[in-house]
């Protein structure tokens, strides 16, 4: 380390929280691993996140996405580095701005804090994953056959996800204040973190005091944005949104009907339908996704009709004329779900269709040919205990 570096480290050092300090001196670092190897050089990453150049702070953000969470995976060093990350979230150097470190990242210049937190949302949903399985089911994402195929963690992977599903309550404590920022990138990402979080059982005794400072808010909220976001995690969190259910903008109408709904099913049920009418118009609502919902927004809302819905005749006839708009994509993630849920206990080939499977399976025979809407969602047909291929299902009809 050159002179200049030394001096750099130590001004760094001076400037930490006491908390953060001395994670940064009690943890062994190199007893922790990353995805490319030994944990020893990240002290330097984290140092660095609070650097006063804008560049190197960036390189330090995309160490983090890299190598302490790559493409979602937890490792050991995970947890540790997180609970520094935690610690600096008030760090004076938190207010200043930046553009991304990756070309692709080309969203709005935002402040290291809402990018940290940001960060922090990303390791709690992958500490919740696989912990509740209804959940996951829900997620756009989700496919039968991921079940079938799950391997076994080794134990380095089971001590890295036990360890984030440990801090969960410290991680919390420090981005509960930020739901109230009057920056909007900070609060935003902050309820994204939340989200995540509050969904582990141990803190499930503080989603209603979370739930009442949404809603002191929301009334001084008017953008689209914001307020969809908070409509959506009340709505995850299981909280009454009925009110918002009929709310004037359909995008927040839509969010509070997206969790598990426990009063006014039907008129949840409802909304979520109608925005499924026009997709093209509800794919745009949000230009940038919002915080943890990727991929085109009527996936999302797709998935939470079909676990609405008490039967597939609810939903039938919204989705059967989306099978019959034959639309293409390199992984259906509307027609095979939909033909999944259809047929959620696996066809019976002792038992007739009912009138609307009989419907779904004719609009995939009759958009086959131009789509390939069979052929390319074989493995849902075979979750689905069906035919795979386009003869087999016309033979049924």
């Amino acid at each position: 380390m050159t002179d200049g570096e030394s001096a750099r480290m130590t001004r760094i050092l001076n400037g930490l929280p006491a908390a953060a300090h001395e994670l940064l001196w009690e943890t062994d670092w190199a007893s922790h691993r990353h995805a490319y190897g030994s944990g020893e050089d990240i002290p330097i990453t984290l140092c660095s996140l609070v650097d006063e150049d804008a560049e190197v702070r960036a390189q330090a953000l995309a160490a983090l996405d890299m190598g302490v969470l790559h493409q979602g995976s937890l490792y050991t060093v995970t947890a540790p580095a997180a609970l520094f990350v935690a610690a600096i979230l008030d760090h004076p150097v938190g207010l200043a701005e930046h553009e991304g470190h990756f070309p692709w990242d080309d969203g709005p210049r935002r402040s290291l804090r809402a990018a940290l937190l940001g960060w922090l949302g990303q390791v709690a949903e992958s500490a919740a994953h696989g912990e509740d399985p209804s959940r996951d089911r829900a997620n756009w994402e989700w496919r039968p056959w991921h079940e079938d195929t799950r391997r076994e963690r080794d134990p380095d992977e089971l001590a890295a996800l036990r360890a984030c599903r440990d801090i969960r309550p410290t991680l919390y404590d420090a981005v509960e204040p930020y739901l109230s920022s009057s920056d909007l990138h900070v609060c935003e990402a902050a309820l994204g973190a939340a989200m995540p979080l509050l969904s582990a059982p141990d803190l499930a005794e503080r989603v209603p005091r979370a739930a009442a400072l949404l809603r002191a808010q929301l009334g001084a909220m008017t953008g689209r944005r914001e307020r969809a976001a908070v409509a959506r995690a009340l709505s995850l969190w299981g909280m009454d949104t009925s009110d918002l259910l009929v709310d004037s903008d359909p995008a927040v109408r839509v969010c509070a009907a997206l969790g598990p709904v426990r009063v006014d099913r039907p008129r949840a049920l409802a909304v979520l339908l109608d925005a499924l009418r026009d997709p093209g118009t509800t794919d745009g609502w949000f230009p940038e996704p919002l915080h943890g919902v990727d991929g085109w927004f009527r996936f999302t809302v797709l998935r939470s009709a079909l676990d609405l819905a008490a039967s597939f005749e609810e939903v039938a006839p919204v989705a059967i004329a989306m099978v019959a708009t034959g639309r293409r994509s390199i992984v259906d993630n509307e027609s095979g779900p939909i033909l999944f849920r259809a047929f959620s206990g696996g066809y019976d080939p002792t038992h007739s269709l009912t009138p609307a499977q009989r419907a779904l399976l004719r609009a995939f025979v009759d958009t086959d040919e131009a789509t390939g809407s069979i052929g390319g969602n074989w493995l849902w047909f075979r979750a689905a205990g069906l035919p795979e291929n386009r003869e087999g299902i016309a033979a049924l009809l």
